[in-house]
């Protein structure tokens, strides 16, 4: 039988304890991590960011099919996202658990497990947090803080007409990871019986299980000299994401359907579930990838770049958001990717 260890038999003062011998500091600008009544971090000439996330049990993640390292170490990716969506590099995380009577120590040792790979392969020192009960369910609350020089910090607001757009890696792989996730926990509600089939589907699983922030992306952006106009992550969706930088900026935006970077795989069974792949990688969302617009005359430092794909262009604020179909006509698009309080995908009026 699996051992179990009850919260209780720790207590919140042990727990911390716990936790605290399992962090290893690793950067110099952490001066004082977990231990005190607050965390001290040396900005070291830089300026501050910080973004804080919370994942609802039930909302934002589903235990029946969700690992808990799996879960800890994406809270804190999609963190390390929101910083690297600003052209800048996290630094330090806390960490804050809203925990039911359902979760034992081994279960908070899990969830710590994937928070802490996460922090080593990117970087980052978690320097504090908190613990509470809950009456039900799991929260999961984090705030990470990164650095950048004041001049290399990217906005959503800076794209200009002219600019063009672009996006890393592929789009609506973590939404058709979760079709399947979904599907076959359907099925397992129906009959017990049958045992989940996940099989020919890594990659769009782990792109909704375990996906990575771009940090190799500003690193290269850096190396090729290019400093983005605005910049976001894609986590609600590419067309969500593109509006918000239309807005913010003041522009108008054309992207063009055969432009747009899809895996092999994603097309494949987002035909299976009867959906058009292009809606998937325009809507789905979670894919964590960074969507920019550089300038034109930085063209010819990207072009050979195979990590992006330049999908399209800023236009005039009159325009508003289009898309070139693949044969040709004009779409106007609306965003329709994830509402937090609708807790669906909003339903499209897209003509």
């Amino acid at each position: 039988m699996e051992e179990r260890t009850e919260l209780s038999e720790v207590g919140e003062f042990g727990l911390i304890k716990k936790i605290e011998e399992a962090v290893k500091i690793s950067l110099s600008s952490t001066i004082k991590g977990i231990g005190d009544d607050a965390a001290v971090l040396d900005p070291e000439n830089k300026k501050l960011l910080i973004s804080s996330d919370m994942l609802n049990e039930g909302v934002h993640f589903d235990l029946s099919y969700t690992p808990l390292k799996h879960l800890g170490y994406k809270a804190a990716i999609v963190n390390f996202s929101d910083i690297l969506a600003m052209n800048a590099y996290p630094s330090q995380i806390t960490v804050s658990l809203g925990l039911s009577n359902r979760f034992s120590l081994e279960a908070v040792d899990e969830i710590y497990e994937g928070i802490l790979k996460a922090c080593d392969l990117y970087n980052v020192d978690l320097v504090g947090g908190d613990t509470t009960s809950t009456l039900s369910g799991l929260v999961i609350s984090i705030t990470v803080v990164g650095y950048q020089e004041k001049d290399k910090i990217v906005y959503r607001d800076g794209a200009k007409e002219g600019d063009l757009i672009c996006v890393s890696g592929d789009l609506g792989s973590a939404y058709m990871g979760l079709q399947i996730l979904e599907r076959e926990k359907q099925i397992f509600k129906e009959d017990p019986r049958v045992q989940p089939d996940l099989s020919n589907n890594d990659y769009i699983l782990e792109r909704q299980l375990k996906p990575e922030a771009r940090k190799d992306i500003v690193r290269e952006l850096e190396t090729r000299g290019v400093l983005p106009t605005s910049m976001i992550d894609v986590s609600d969706g590419l067309v969500s994401e593109l509006f918000h930088i239309a807005d913010k900026s003041k522009v108008g935006a054309t992207i063009y359907a055969d432009k747009i970077p899809i895996d092999a795989q994603t097309a494949n069974r987002a035909d299976e579930f009867q959906l058009a792949p292009e809606t998937v990688a325009l809507n789905g969302g979670e894919d964590y990838e960074l969507l920019f617009t550089i300038k034109q005359a930085d063209y010819a430092k990207v072009r050979d770049w195979k990590q992006i794909a330049i999908i399209g262009h800023i236009t005039d604020e009159a325009e508003s958001v289009k898309m070139v179909s693949q044969t040709g006509s004009i779409i106007n698009l609306k965003a329709q990717g994830w509402d937090a309080f609708l807790n669906k995908e909003r339903k499209s009026d897209s003509k």
